[in-house]
């Protein structure tokens, strides 16, 4: 590795890695570094100006709205600074996921500390002036978040939802063999669900190929005003249960700082040291039993060295401390008094020169270059992206002679490239596959030709495709499956998340997260773009007849429209090869989250590959062999589509227009990019009015068949100008277990009914059409009585092909 560029204010150190214990200077120095983070994170909360408390503390040099938490900064700060000690004395690439994000003054105050904050904002200079702004911008008009955010160096987490941090700690692990991830976890974090499954994470990280994750239990006691239950639990309680989870637990407490000091030092020099024994066992001498990981138990007083009590009331080591432990500090005179104390009591003149510089000892452990914790690569994973090679979708796309005469299973086509992918990245390994246990059942079992599914447990001759190098990530876990992509895609990695339909409302609040961050992002020229999280949602709301309505949800889509439109992408590729097209295009994209909506049963092939190709470019367009009009004239009716279901149902009504109406001039319309549908001026690949007209029409009906909620083509729609003539049909939460033609005759989605549709909204045809509304009506009738006589769906719907005449 290159060698780092040398810190002019960090004398050379080289250090035992004090696997003997420490000696009392390089306590000295730990608290120094420890107590000047925790200077600069009280600061951050409380002052406006007078940094460094020159002259005495006064209200004006108070912030008029004092935001942020407290609580379990002092135990953050503590973690980083003996973090920086086994960096630099072991050489380490590591970073830090802070599952306490609301913990944001910690992690700034470190970053100022090493020097990692004044290189991406020379502004916030290390020094007096720059101090003042990290206190003035902290939680301040203008300024950053109280959290740990994509403003904060260093960070993949932004920690303002508790649950995530364990499992981003795990993706970002995964494939990166010398990476260690170190992963503070909360008190509250500790107690949710996806928390909860993370420990199982464990399971599949593979020794050889991945990194080592060392989860730092930070218990302090409380939450925002209860107590935590992890840290109530006796000790043997807590013992078993962390054992279970296949850990060998670590423990250090007290509130003495030189104890904690020297019991944390020896806990991770043995915890390193048995991650460094582990994967030498795993791989020089290929024992492929998963190891049990160390991980580290540590008790903290909550709000430490902070007020021990305010106005009467103990604070110190309470739920009181968890944000601003004294609120009254501009109108209260004693809280002013007991603030100074409070600051003054870290000693910040042995700290910081008169300049406001931190003093060689602060930084004796802090490592040089990209092995900071605020500096290192991993976290701004866009700096370590290689692009997939992806290979030509010529090799896997499916033949089409004539349009809809032919059926494939478009994610079984998908599969086959994705398989590929696989194989071209055995080497490099950097793309993964990851669903809740449905792989095979969403067709793409075609990837274990090229890799297997990631196992680290004992293996039955029953099993099937199980490998401990597998990068096919299977767990019955949705949360899971988010959180590894989450932390594999922000380090830099390729991914795609496969989930039913359904079920990936699950992770709804992840996906809020991630996109928050993938925004903010966005607008830091110093975060480098990173590869997009894929979403394929399959087994979805049209072909789950046979499991019935619990399976029935196409929402997914409406929660991920309604989010910033410069990061969210949705498609609904209506066959095989505009699939693949698809796929193609998002598997290159950058700082996106994707959503495709595809099939797994047998549906129609619609467009060859050229044809698809020039489609998915536009994302929606006029197919011209589907339609009657002859460009003489407008059309008398359009009819649109989104959906592979829906299409197969808007070619069936044309057709059957063209039969029993030829007179009417019928336009087809297939929208594939439904972020299209909105105006240019609030989506990146909206349409211009003068483009949506040219489509749509300003002023003839439109009959949509839509995959999901109907209301949300309204949504998308509202503005333009023929909005009233458009009226969508859709699913509208009518479902059960029946035939797949009948969920769409439930929802009035069906063919007869959107030739009824038609028929009822251009000018002057309902008297003329009389009989052919009423034939379509009986159809519906006759439908029903023969799905209860049969079971399945007329012969004339299952017998259906496109035929153009």
């Amino acid at each position: 590795m290159p060698q780092a560029p040398a810190d002019p204010q960090r004398p050379d150190h080289a250090a035992d890695p004090g696997r003997g214990g420490l000696t009392d200077a390089e306590v000295a120095s730990l608290d120094a570094h420890w107590r000047a983070a925790n200077y600069l994170s009280a600061g951050q909360i409380y002052l406006l100006s007078n940094p460094l408390l020159t002259v005495p503390l006064e209200p004006e040099h108070i912030k008029p709205r004092l935001l942020g938490h407290w609580g379990t900064t002092p135990g953050l700060n503590l973690i980083h600074t003996h973090l920086n000690r086994v960096i630099t004395a072991r050489d380490l690439d590591a970073i830090c996921v802070w599952g306490p994000g609301h913990g944001g003054p910690a992690v700034l105050a470190n970053s100022w500390l090493e020097g990692s904050y004044s290189e991406v904002y020379p502004d916030v200079s290390r020094d007096a002036e720059g101090m003042g702004r990290l206190f003035r911008q902290f939680s301040f008009p203008g300024g950053v978040p109280s959290h740990v955010a994509p403003e904060t160096p260093g960070s993949i987490h932004e920690g303002g939802e508790l649950g995530y941090s364990l499992a981003h700690a795990y993706g970002a692990a995964l494939d990166n063999p010398d990476l260690l991830v170190a992963c503070v976890i909360g008190d509250g974090e500790a107690e949710t669900g996806p928390l909860a499954a993370s420990w199982h994470a464990n399971k599949f990280l593979d020794p050889i190929h991945d990194g080592a994750v060392l989860p730092v239990l930070h218990l302090n006691g409380y939450k925002i005003a209860n107590p935590s239950v992890l840290a109530r639990l006796p000790e043997e309680e807590l013992d078993r249960l962390l054992r279970g989870y296949g850990h060998e637990p670590l423990y250090v407490s007290g509130g003495d700082p030189g104890r904690v000091h020297r019991a944390l030092a020896a806990a991770l020099d043995r915890a390193l040291d048995h991650i460094a024994t582990a994967q030498r066992v795993a791989r020089a001498e290929g024992v492929l039993d998963r190891p049990h990981w160390p991980l580290i138990v540590l008790r903290t007083p909550k709000g430490w060295t902070g007020p021990a009590e305010v106005d009467g009331l103990a604070v110190e080591g309470t739920w009181r401390a968890h944000q601003v432990p004294l609120s009254g500090v501009r109108d209260n005179p004693e809280h002013l008094r007991q603030l100074e104390g409070w600051l003054r009591s870290y000693r910040p003149e042995e700290l910081f020169d008169a300049q406001g510089r931190p003093l060689p000892q602060v930084l004796e452990y802090v490592p040089r270059g990209a092995r900071r914790l605020g500096a290192n690569p991993h976290t701004n994973g866009g700096l370590l992206t290689r692009s997939l090679s992806l290979p030509p979708l010529e090799h896997y796309a499916v033949p089409v002679e004539r349009p809809g005469t032919a059926l494939h299973e478009p994610t079984r086509v998908l599969g086959r490239l994705l398989a590929q992918i696989m194989a071209d990245t055995a080497e490099r390994r950097n793309f993964r596959l990851a669903g809740p246990d449905e792989t095979a059942s969403n067709r793409l079992d075609a990837v274990y030709e090229a890799t297997g599914k990631a196992w680290q447990e004992r293996t039955l001759p029953t099993d099937e495709h199980l490998a401990h190098d597998g990068r096919v990530m299977e767990v019955l876990s949705e949360h899971l499956c988010q959180g590894w992509l989450e932390g594999y895609t922000l380090t830099g990695r390729h991914g795609l998340f496969s989930c039913y339909e359904a079920f990936v409302h699950i992770v709804d609040s992840m996906v809020n997260q991630h996109i928050k961050w993938l925004k903010t992002s966005r607008a830091l020229t110093w975060r480098r773009p990173v590869p997009s999280l894929n979403y394929l949602l399959t087994s979805h709301v049209w072909r789950q007849d046979h499991n019935g309505f619990s399976h029935q949800d196409p929402g997914f889509v409406d929660h991920v429209l309604n989010k910033s439109p410069e990061v969210v992408r949705v498609f609904l590729p209506p066959d095989a090869n505009t699939l693949l097209c698809v796929a193609d295009h998002v598997l290159r994209s950058r700082d996106q989250v994707n959503v495709i909506v595809a099939g797994k049963q047998p549906s129609f092939d619609w467009l060859g590959l050229d044809e698809a190709r020039a489609h998915c470019a536009r994302g929606a367009g006029v197919w011209t062999w589907a339609g009657t009009e002859t460009g003489e004239r407008p059309p008398d009716v359009v009819l649109g589509c989104a959906g592979d279901v829906p299409t197969q149902e808007v070619l069936a009504a044309a057709d059957l227009l063209r039969r029993h109406l030829p007179e009417l001039a019928v336009r087809v319309v297939n929208v594939v990019d439904m972020t299209r549908l909105l105006p240019k001026e609030e989506h990146p690949h909206g349409m211009s009015d003068a483009e949506y007209d040219a489509l749509f029409t300003a002023d003839r009906p439109v009959a949509f068949a839509y995959h999901g909620y109907p209301w949300l083509i309204h949504r998308l729609t509202y503005r333009r100008t023929g909005h009233d003539q458009l009226h969508v049909r859709g699913y509208k939460e009518t479902g059960t277990t029946t035939t797949p033609f009948d969920m769409v005759v439930s929802n009035d989605l069906d063919r007869y009914r959107l030739v009824m549709d038609v028929i009822d909204r251009v000018p002057g045809l309902g008297v003329r059409a009389v009989p052919v509304r009423q034939a379509m009506a009986d159809a519906r009738t006759r439908h029903r009585a023969w799905i209860r006589e049969h079971g399945t769906d007329l012969p004339e719907v299952t017998d259906w092909t496109w035929s153009g005449k």
